[in-house]
């Protein structure tokens, strides 16, 4: 049993008598399970400050009350409680509390009525303040009273009483429930030797598996669904067992709160016990089908011939891409983690420009959710400042732009299912980084508004030109690869450049670990890929010409030769560079051409050649059964 006790309610027991002024702090809004049997059920899931209620009373406190600024002291669970500690204090009853501001000069403020009850002796006795964050605006907007207020409150926890009762001797406790630590005046806590933090974090994973033990697991489902699933479950406990386990691996990070949620809704839905964890997405996205669940090994067996119509020359790296996404599929993603939270997949696309980087995304996107709007671009060369985080991810209450939310966060609030494309990512300010390395490591993060948005459904692909050029001893730019380089050199150089910046000098060798192995590195666009590229984009041309203008081009084979030879001159610029050319060569051309001759549908076109050094550039062209022209 002490494996399930969680730890802030075992240092509660250690520090509780030794301590006398205790913060809670982080999860305190959450239920919780009251481990023990006593005043309370073992197991009931109940309010921190019913628990804590339960827990002081069976340790044989004689009142526990409970302080906030909008009620006063109240003793909900008990009202005898607060006649006592009204009498103790010298205080009123109005209205079933006693009422007290938290700050101001008179005997009656909050901090004094807790000084007297801190300081007597007859009564063993616990105050807890509630919201306490919401107390003042920060720690650093401050006036002279609220100083005064949590002066009064360290020196009464400074002056803690011992009270004799039947359990033995017991120091009257101060307890203050707070959502941050930084919520409260740093002199108040920091080198104070009377003082305890408690940090309150979301259920472990043993806490979890408790939920999936007796009683608790049968809780999840309607009583017609248990009595109909359970006698086969009975014969095949083996499968029952990986269902739980896949659940509890799955709420990894959930507070107890959301985890009951998701029982109430698990039994209202009539969930049956094969489909358990499908509540999680239920209660996470609002779907019952996950996507990804619907994707068919079959239709990724053609997917390296799919993007090769798209991207070519890249034969290495869309293997290392599809690799990922087939792990994602398999459900092999994160064996090897104890997080099943994390990112379907996380690449990090690197090599010279215009090789096909963000083309790979989007077909990616394409080919897993059928719509390459999926694939959700953010240039991060727009978040190089300090404060970009916020503009990415949500301002906190109070700053500009806070009701507005983050721009990566409300896009996957609206569509869990996606591609996450950060391109440049080398450009991002620092802070962003630290952002990243929470949602590679977790899955989830909590935006401005307080709202937990999950990347576990999401293909997270980072590219960069990190590597292809290196600063000399002397912090000139120079190039790190060329053309006339193999493939394996140019992958062994980039990769090197990336591990060094990420280690020397961004000095965040953690960014380069969660990313792991996951380095895709895209070669140049050699001479045999460009042509197909060229090829590829004048079929475009053409085909649209027909479908929308019913104009059919033929482009002599003479003329063709001499377009290739142009457009390919230079490939520094890679495929973007190409369809530059295209458009030069090609594009303006022609249409210039159909222009002067008022040809604007029902055609048929010969271009028999481009004048490649013309200036304009143009073409020769002919409608075809007549001269040329």
């Amino acid at each position: 049993m002490e494996a399930l006790i969680p730890k802030w309610h075992r240092e509660l027991e250690l520090f509780s008598g030794i301590k006398p002024l205790l913060i809670l702090e982080g999860n305190i809004t959450d239920q919780y399970r009251y481990p023990t049997q006593g005043s309370i059920q073992q197991d009931e899931i109940t309010s921190l400050s019913r628990y804590l209620m339960a827990y002081y009373s069976d340790q044989g406190y004689d009142q526990v009350i409970f302080y906030s600024n909008l009620l006063g002291f109240v003793s909900p669970f008990d009202p005898s409680m607060l006649e006592r500690y009204a009498a103790l204090t010298e205080s009123e009853i109005k209205d079933g509390a006693i009422p007290a501001e938290f700050k101001g000069n008179a005997a009656d403020t909050a901090p004094n009525v807790i000084r007297r009850a801190m300081c007597q002796q007859k009564a063993a006795t616990v105050t807890v303040m509630e919201m306490v964050s919401h107390y003042i605006t920060t720690p650093e907007r401050m006036d002279q009273q609220d100083v005064n207020s949590f002066n009064i409150l360290m020196q009464s926890a400074l002056s803690a009483s011992w009270v004799r009762t039947t359990h033995g001797k017991k120091q009257n406790l101060l307890i203050l429930l707070v959502n941050k630590l930084n919520d409260l005046p740093a002199w108040f806590y920091l080198n104070n030797p009377v003082c305890k933090i408690l940090q309150l974090e979301a259920p472990d994973r043993e806490e979890r598996k408790r939920m999936m033990t007796g009683t608790n697991f049968a809780s999840f489902f309607s009583g017609t669904v248990y009595r109909r699933d359970m006698p086969y479950y009975r014969e095949h406990d083996d499968e029952l067992e990986r269902i739980k386990e896949k659940f509890v691996g799955l709420t990894e990070g959930m507070t107890f709160t959301e985890l009951d949620e998701m029982r109430m809704l698990c039994k209202k839905e009539e969930v049956p016990i094969r489909d358990l964890c499908t509540v999680v997405d239920l209660y996470k996205y609002g779907i019952k089908v996950n996507p990804w669940s619907t994707l068919s090994v079959k239709s990724l067996k053609t997917a390296k011939q799919d993007f090769e119509k798209r991207i070519k020359g890249q034969d290495t790296a869309l293997e290392r891409t599809l690799d990922v996404v087939k792990r994602a599929v398999t459900g092999m993603n994160g064996l090897n983690s104890s997080s099943t939270g994390k990112p379907k997949g996380v690449l990090f696309f690197a090599g010279p420009t215009g090789t096909g980087k963000t083309e790979t995304a989007k077909a990616l996107a394409e080919k897993l959710f059928g719509d390459e709007s999926t694939c959700i671009r953010f240039d991060m060369s727009e978040y190089g400042q300090s404060h970009s985080d916020q503009k990415l991810m949500g301002a906190p209450p109070g700053y500009v732009g806070y009701e507005a939310g983050g721009q990566l966060t409300n896009a996957v609030k609206k569509n869990p299912f996606c591609i996450l494309l950060f391109d440049e990512i080398e450009k991002a300010h620092a802070s962003i980084l630290d952002k990243f390395l929470q949602i590679l490591e977790d899955g989830r993060m909590t935006d401005g508004q307080g709202n937990t948005v999950y990347f576990s459904e999401t293909i997270i692909i980072f590219t960069s030109n990190l590597g292809i050029y290196v600063k000399d001893a002397f912090g000139n730019r120079q190039p790190n690869v060329t053309m006339d380089m193999e493939y394996s050199e140019v992958q062994t150089r980039v990769r090197s450049a990336i591990e060094d910046y990420f280690k020397l000098e961004l000095g965040r060798p953690e960014i380069l670990n969660r990313i792991g192995e996951n380095i895709v590195v895209f070669d140049y666009i050699r001479k045999e890929a460009a042509d197909l590229i060229l090829k590829g984009q004048v079929n475009k041309i053409i085909s649209k010409l027909r479908e929308q203008k019913n104009i059919e081009i033929r482009i002599e084979d003479f003329a063709y030769q001499s377009l290739e030879e142009a457009a390919t001159f230079d490939l520094s610029n890679g495929g973007r560079g190409i369809g530059n050319q295209v458009e030069s060569l090609v594009i303006n051309p022609l249409s210039r051409w159909l222009f002067d001759h008022e040809i604007t549908e029902n055609a048929k076109i010969v271009i028999e050649g481009f004048e490649t050094a013309a200036n304009p550039l143009s073409v020769r062209c002919r409608v075809e059964g007549e001269e040329e022209a």
